[in-house]
């Protein structure tokens, strides 16, 4: 699959955060959207399947704990390539994000090549 018909979703509400991280996939040939909220992200995942979720952890309305879950729930999205980003940086938060169900974490603030590397790693992971 060529990198432009991939697809990311990038969910953050910060919009310093979400500048940030759009620019970073702006210098890649990746397709990205964004959202800034749960109910907007389902809403777009659901009908975009994106490959990969970039999802902030504290959001309005419902936190990305609840809406990895949900996306897990949909047909669209049960596969998509889950990665948490937050400000959580404490020994054992990794392993506490992995638990939960992410494929990957990302802590903030991000390190531009960690996160092209991660990105990376988990499209390669995909079955």
């Amino acid at each position: 699959m060529a990198k432009e018909d991939i697809n990311i979703l990038v969910v953050e509400d910060n919009p310093v955060n979400l500048e940030l991280f759009l620019d970073i996939l702006s210098e890649t040939d990746y397709g990205y959207l964004s959202a800034t909220d749960g109910p907007s992200a389902l809403a777009i995942a659901k009908e975009v399947r994106p490959d990969i979720v970039l999802l902030d952890i504290q959001l309005p309305e419902m936190d990305g704990v609840e809406i990895l879950g949900r996306l897990r729930e949909m047909d669209e999205t049960k596969n998509a390539k889950v990665i948490a980003l937050t400000a959580y940086a404490m020994k054992g938060d990794r392993e506490t994000f992995l638990a939960k169900g992410f494929d990957d974490y990302v802590s903030k603030p991000i390190r531009i090549k960690e996160l092209l590397s991660v990105i990376e790693h988990q499209l390669a992971s995909r079955t």
